[in-house]
């Protein structure tokens, strides 16, 4: 394990939100200083989560109402790199998403028609959904049956942690689904790299000048690991000492929460 210093030269800081600089609407007491000293050392910071169940409309007016500003270049979500692959890859699809109203908004706002016409559906798109129902697990289930659909996923979580324990996330609805039809999603966001990947090149930023940090050492950290990043696991959310001993995968930096940042800023 690497010494903080490690993240001296570090010039993009790419941050998982819950469980890293909140917990469910607990702002964590160190956020706003850490935010703000980064910005005032002349570095940039972006938020980067899997939790498609919000579009960034949603995650701005979120972290507005927890005291931070923020616009949309600000953010890197799965729901972002998702309409990136299916730009790359499925520019003309109409999309069946078994998703939040929010996660519908947002690719429509890329350009994407969304529809639960299924006679009509060329690709199909799962994400955290909070709104579930039997419906939509069914049409998906009819449609991965019938027809040699495209089938994505914007994240691989099986749980999202909440103030009070955790709840099933998108990884858990793709395990109910597998079990009706034997398919897998392609998987698109942490531990993928196209995240942070996708940061790096906006921000004009290399992998050894950019921090990945979480709480999550099979999403967060495996992410940097795979972009080539400096990978910082906190273990102010999901992660223990207990997982991180028994996990293949190793951070470059362990910290008990992010405010021991402050001391290389």
């Amino acid at each position: 394990m690497k010494d903080i210093k490690i993240l001296d030269d570090t010039k993009l800081f790419l941050f998982d939100m819950d469980g890293t600089l909140y917990l469910g609407d607990r702002l964590f007491t160190f956020t706003k200083e850490l935010l703000a000293k980064i910005k005032k050392a002349g570095k940039r910071y972006m938020f980067m989560t899997n939790n498609s169940s919000k579009s960034v409309a949603d995650y701005i007016k979120k972290l507005g109402d927890l005291g931070i500003p923020a616009e949309r270049e600000d953010f890197i979500t799965s729901s972002q790199a998702t309409a990136y692959y299916l730009k790359k890859y499925h520019k003309m699809a109409r999309l069946y998403v078994c998703g939040t109203a929010s996660l519908k908004k947002e690719l429509e706002y890329e350009g994407f028609t969304v529809t639960d016409n299924l006679d009509e559906v060329d690709c199909l798109v799962i994400g955290n959904d909070t709104e579930l129902t039997f419906k939509k697990l069914e049409d998906m289930c009819r449609l991965l049956l019938a027809r040699d659909l495209p089938y994505i996923a914007t994240n691989p979580d099986y749980v999202c942690p909440t103030e009070y324990g955790s709840v099933p996330d998108c990884g858990s609805f793709c395990d109910m689904i597998y079990n009706a039809t034997r398919k897998r999603p392609v998987v698109i966001g942490k531990p993928e790299p196209l995240m942070p990947l996708l940061a790096m090149e906006q921000v004009g930023c290399s992998g050894r000048e950019t921090a990945v940090i979480g709480d999550r050492i099979y999403t967060d950290v495996k992410s940097g690991v795979n972009a080539g990043t400096i990978s910082v696991l906190v273990l102010s959310g999901e992660t223990t000492v207990e997982i991180l001993n028994e996990s293949d995968v190793k951070p470059d930096l362990v910290l008990d929460d992010c405010s021991a940042i402050l001391d290389v800023l």
